[in-house]
């Protein structure tokens, strides 16, 4: 059973597509389940200032996506370093045990967005 916040994020998704003119660009996978999230982001002033998201996926891993652009909008680096699984999950309104991975997807999304942050 999801929670209402996820099957919002699912149903409604935020932030889905590619941004063209992205300075930042990270795809990532769960080589387990196959699901498959790509972000791309346009920093401004040391911010993310856009972003945009798309997953290949379960329920769960397509509205973590959209939960998770909502966490690193307007976030520096060091704060969407700060960002973890908990919060990836209260976002959603909770995860059940075998939707936890979803989580775990968008924080190794994360990583790789900040891999590739400018300087």
């Amino acid at each position: 059973m999801y929670s209402e916040r996820l099957l919002e994020h699912f149903q409604n998704p935020h932030n889905v597509g590619e941004l063209d003119d992205a300075d930042i660009r990270a795809e990532v996978s769960n080589p387990i389940c196959g699901d498959i999230l790509r972000l791309t982001a346009a920093v401004a002033a040391g911010r993310i200032e856009r972003i945009a998201y798309q997953a290949r996926g379960c329920t769960a891993s397509i509205a973590a996506g959209s939960a998770l652009t909502e966490l690193l909008l307007g976030t520096t680096a060091e704060e969407a370093s700060r960002l973890s699984r908990d919060d990836v999950e209260e976002a959603v309104g909770g995860l059940s045990n075998e939707s936890k991975h979803a989580a775990v997807l968008a924080i190794d999304g994360v990583k790789a967005l900040l891999r590739g942050w400018p300087s």
